[in-house]
């Protein structure tokens, strides 16, 4: 239907993750890749919510909690609104912010984001997106990014824009029963 799987954005090499796998010729993935990856790596780097702000449908946003597993009895609609969620985003941001890394924390991000699952139907997108590596820290260990999120999208006069999102999943589902 209308899901397109870019494959081959798992195997770029760490300078090629910055390169939207979508091309310009698929202008609403490309779009979206640009709002979920591109954009929200640079604001979460730099706590800087303005560049994300106005990614979000306000009147409608849900963010649901997934707590780490993929039983939905478990799940949690932590998020009722998008201050809650803005506010724990700048948290979290703002916390990797001072914690010293061995490596370029930004990099490293794009480097361990996987989004290449794009289903879109008419002016509504579920979009896959999902952590899978580590960020090695100056004390010597290391930071694992290992779950996964999927968003809701809709496209509003005629920007992609985020209704909600389930995240805080396992990755893979299956692996962390609750």
């Amino acid at each position: 239907m209308g899901r397109k799987i870019h494959s081959e954005c798992k195997f770029f090499t760490m300078s090629d993750s910055f390169r939207n796998p979508f091309p310009a010729s698929d202008p609403d993935r490309h779009a979206i890749w640009e709002m979920l990856v591109s954009r929200d790596i640079e604001a979460f780097v730099n706590a800087d919510w303005s560049l994300v702000q106005d990614d979000f449908v306000p009147e409608t946003f849900l963010g649901i909690n997934g707590n780490g597993t993929d039983n939905p009895d478990h799940w949690s609609p932590l998020f009722a609104d998008l201050e809650t969620y803005r506010d724990e985003w700048l948290r979290q941001a703002e916390e990797s912010a001072k914690t010293e890394y061995a490596e370029d924390r930004q990099a490293a991000i794009h480097r361990n984001t996987v989004l290449r699952d794009i289903d879109i139907v008419g002016a509504v997108a579920l979009v896959h997106k999902k952590f899978e590596g580590t960020i090695a820290r100056a004390d010597g260990g290391k930071d694992v990014m290992n779950w996964q999120t999927l968003y809701y999208c809709r496209k509003v006069d005629g920007h992609w824009k985020i209704t909600g999102f389930t995240g805080y999943l396992p990755n893979p589902m299956g692996s962390r029963k609750g």
